[in-house]
């Protein structure tokens, strides 16, 4: 495990996801998967009672390029670029959603970046219910480039 991924165990003690009730409980060995939740809780509930947008959403922001970051090192340069968020259902309770880049892609789009000066790949998460219930979908789009030699 990278540095980066070993220090990003403290994201947990990042403000902002405090106030939202945002936790990361869970990274796998090699880093390729992160598992996100956030509880219903007084402070990050809508006018509605359920789950705010921007809870939602944020739950969902920095996971996917955390996981490029790290696979691809300081050799290449990891943005987010854009993102949408679609609303399926009320989230009235805990919500889950696990970030994913196979091993496979991580090479795949290392080797597209070595040949092309940018790439944008997307990817897409649902944010599920305690029932797996798909509550928000979110689609990001990365900007990725190799850093010229110095």
């Amino acid at each position: 495990m990278t540095d980066f991924a070993k220090r990003f165990k403290l994201i947990n003690y990042y403000p902002p996801f405090i106030g939202a009730g945002i936790r990361v409980v869970r990274t796998d060995a090699d880093f390729t998967e992160i598992e996100v939740q956030m509880k219903l809780r007084w402070w990050n509930r809508n006018v509605v009672g359920t789950q705010f947008g921007g809870s939602l959403y944020m739950m969902c922001d920095p996971f996917f390029m955390a996981i490029l970051m790290t696979h691809l090192g300081r050799g290449y340069i990891v943005w987010d670029k854009a993102a949408r968020i679609d609303f399926l259902k009320p989230g009235r309770g805990r919500v889950t959603a696990i970030f994913r880049i196979p091993p496979e892609e991580i090479a795949r789009i290392r080797a597209e970046a070595d040949r092309q000066p940018k790439l944008e790949p997307e990817f897409e998460v649902d944010v599920v219910d305690d029932a797996g219930v798909v509550v928000a979908r979110v689609h990001k789009t990365l900007y990725v480039r190799k850093k010229p030699p110095k």
